[in-house]
C-alpha cells in the first residue's frame, strides 16, 4: 500500500447535515490524507445512492479491530475500505473506528471518509463500543460491524439496521497467535459464546466455502449469511515481462497463520528439479525473524528475498513478472492476493482450505493442494509445464475479470437497505 498523499479537501461530499463533531474533536481539526486516487462515480454509484435514499440510509458507520495503515493490515483492511471508498463516491457520510495505527494521526480522512484510530488491540473492543453507544461519533443510520476473530457484541446495543462482516472463522488461528489461555479464550468467544448472540443478524462472508464453515463452525442460521464476493482494483492487470527464472511469489502477513515456512521448504525441494527457481515473500510482520533464521539455515539466501512492504506499483509488477504466485495459508476467507495475481494474468498453487476453494479454480485457474509433497509436485508440474501455465494463467485472467469493488460495494450497501426496510 502507498503512503497517504495530502490532499486540500476529502475526496467524497459530505451531507449537509453531517456529524458537526467527534469524539476526537471538531472536524475542522482533522487532517484530510488521500490514500489512493478518488474513485470515479459510476452507475454502480448512482445505484447505491439511490438504493440508500430510498432505505433512509445517509451515514454508515464500520466498526474494525485494524486500520488499513496499520503495519499488519491485511486483506481485511483492504476489503473494509475500498467498500468505504466506494460508499463515499456515492455521497454517503462514512466513518470508521478502529485501533492506533502506528505513525497515524487519530483522525484523518481517507478517500472520501474519516477514520478515527483509538485505543490498541484489546481496548478497542470496549471503547469502540462505548463511543458507538453514546454517538460520540455522531449519528448514523446503519452499522457495519467487521467481525475479526474477536466480535463487538453489535447485537446487544445497535438496535438500527447493521450487517456483520465475518471474513472466516479463526480455528487453529488462535493458538498460532496467543498463549494458551488467551488462545483458548477466543476460541470459546468466537464458536460458544458470541454464535448465539448473532443468530438473528444479517451476516456477510466473502465465499460459498466460508459460508459452510460459519454454518457449520459456529452455528449460525443459513437464511441470515450471504456471500458477497470481493473485488479486485483496476490497476492489477496483466503487462511487462515474466521473469527469465522460474519466480515464486508469494503475498501477505509474516504471521504464523500463512504458513511461509512450508512455501520456503517447498520452493527449496522445486530447485532439485529446477535449479534456478526463486522465491520473493511480499509483507511484513513479527514473524520475520523466524522466516530470516530458517533461510539462513537453509542457506537459501541467494534465492529468497524478502520484499518487505510494497507499493501498489512495485506489487503488481511482481505479480506481472511471477511464474506462479502461491499461497499455504492455513485460514482464509477468500485469498484476494490470487485473486490479484490473476488479474494480472498469473496463476495459483494454493493450500486447500476455504477461502482458497473459491478464489482457484481447482485445476483451471490454479491448483489446490495439502501442504508438504502435494505443494512441491504441484509447484514442479507448474515451473516445469510452460504449456499448463499459459493456460491456467489465461483462465485466471479471464476469471478475475468478474470481480469488481464497486459490485462489493453495492451488495453490501443492498443488505444494509434490506434490514433498514426490513425494520420499518
Amino acid at each position: 500500500m502507498t503512503d497517504p498523499t495530502p490532499t486540500p479537501t476529502p475526496a467524497g461530499p459530505r451531507p449537509a447535515d453531517g456529524p458537526a463533531s467527534t469524539d476526537a474533536g471538531p472536524l475542522h481539526h482533522v487532517s484530510v490524507a488521500g490514500h489512493a486516487s478518488p474513485v470515479e462515480p459510476g452507475p454502480a454509484h448512482a445505484r447505491m445512492a439511490a438504493r440508500a435514499a430510498k432505505a433512509g440510509i445517509r451515514r454508515i458507520h464500520l466498526l474494525a479491530w485494524r486500520d488499513l495503515d496499520d503495519v499488519e493490515a491485511g486483506g481485511s483492511e483492504v476489503h473494509a475500505s475500498m467498500v468505504a471508498r466506494h460508499w463515499a463516491a456515492a455521497g454517503l457520510w462514512v466513518s470508521m473506528r478502529t485501533s492506533f495505527a502506528q505513525g497515524r494521526p487519530i483522525q484523518a480522512w481517507r478517500d472520501g471518509y474519516l477514520v478515527t484510530r483509538k485505543a490498541g488491540r484489546y481496548l478497542v473492543f470496549p471503547r469502540s463500543v462505548a463511543s458507538a453507544v453514546a454517538r460520540r461519533s455522531g449519528p448514523r443510520d446503519a452499522l457495519v460491524e467487521i467481525w475479526n476473530g474477536m466480535p463487538f457484541f453489535s447485537p446487544l446495543w445497535e438496535h438500527g439496521p447493521k450487517v456483520v462482516l465475518v471474513h472466516h472463522l479463526h480455528g487453529e488461528m488462535w493458538r498460532m497467535a496467543l498463549p494458551p489461555t488467551l488462545a483458548r479464550l477466543g476460541d470459546t468467544i468466537e464458536r460458544v459464546v458470541a454464535p448465539p448472540l448473532y443468530r438473528r443478524t444479517r451476516v456477510l462472508t466473502l465465499s460459498e466455502s466460508s459460508r459452510a464453515e460459519l454454518i457449520e463452525g459456529m452455528g449460525l442460521r443459513p437464511d441470515r449469511v450471504t456471500v458477497v464476493p470481493p473485488g479486485v482494483a483496476d490497476h492489477f492487470s496483466p503487462g511487462g515481462e515474466r521473469s527469465a527464472q522460474p519466480l515464486v511469489l508469494g503475498v501477505g502477513r509474516l504471521v504464523p497463520v500463512k504458513r511461509f515456512d512450508l512455501l520456503i521448504d517447498a520452493v527449496a525441494a522445486v530447485r532439485e528439479h529446477h535449479p534456478t527457481t526463486e522465491l520473493v515473500l511480499v509483507g511484513d510482520g513479527h514473524e520475520r525473524d523466524a522466516i530470516e533464521e530458517r533461510i539462513r539455515r537453509l542457506r537459501a539466501t541467494d534465492w529468497v528475498r524478502l520484499a518487505g512492504r510494497v507499493d501498489d506499483t512495485a506489487l503488481v509488477d511482481l505479480y506481472r513478472r511471477a511464474w506462479v504466485v502461491a499461497s499455504t495459508s492455513s485460514r482464509e476467507g477468500w485469498g484476494m492476493t490470487l485473486t490479484e495475481a490473476a488479474a494480472c494474468g498469473t496463476p495459483a498453487v494454493a493450500s486447500r482450505i476455504a477461502g482458497h476453494l473459491d478464489a482457484v479454480t481447482d485445476g483451471t485457474t490454479g491448483l489446490l493442494v495439502e501442504p508438504g509433497v502435494e505443494l512441491v509436485d504441484a509447484l514442479d508440474r507448474m515451473i516445469g509445464d510452460d504449456a499448463l501455465r499459459a493456460r491456467m494463467a489465461a483462465a485466471a485472467l479471464e476469471r478475475s475479470a468478474r470481480f469488481r469493488w464497486d459490485a462489493t460495494a453495492e451488495s453490501i450497501l443492498a443488505a444494509l437497505a434490506d434490514e433498514a426496510d426490513r425494520r420499518r
